[in-house]
């Protein structure tokens, strides 16, 4: 079962920036024909979208990134990415791609873990 892949977390200072990528095999899905989420999922807490991008490339964002995250894509790579500034602790957790609103249950990746700690 081909899955999605995400990297690029890691442990950041509070204001700090991390570039997160989430790869699709094609053979999943073309981002530039569905629409792609980032999630995220804090230690105890459920698993909820942070921000997606449709096929067209209209971006949406919950309100707790707004204009501090930004998602964009690679369609010759079939990558999207999601760009994260003036990063805080609230934060601090793994984060997942899929489609959106309504992720495909059985191509979940192993997410990419986000630690913002001073």
């Amino acid at each position: 079962q081909e899955l999605l892949v995400e990297s690029g977390g890691g442990l950041v200072k509070p204001g700090g920036s991390l570039t997160l990528s989430c790869t699709a095999p094609r053979t999943l899905f073309d981002p530039q024909t569905v629409t792609v989420g980032w999630y995220r999922q804090p230690p105890g807490k459920q698993r909820d979208l942070v921000a997606h991008i449709t096929g067209s490339g209209t971006t949406r964002y919950a309100d707790f990134v707004k204009g501090r995250f930004t998602i964009s894509r690679d369609s010759a790579k079939n990558t999207v990415y999601l760009q994260m500034s003036n990063l805080e602790l609230g934060d601090t957790a793994v984060y997942y791609c899929n489609t959106a609103p309504t992720p495909i249950i059985n191509i979940w990746g192993q997410g990419t873990q986000v630690t913002v700690s001073s």
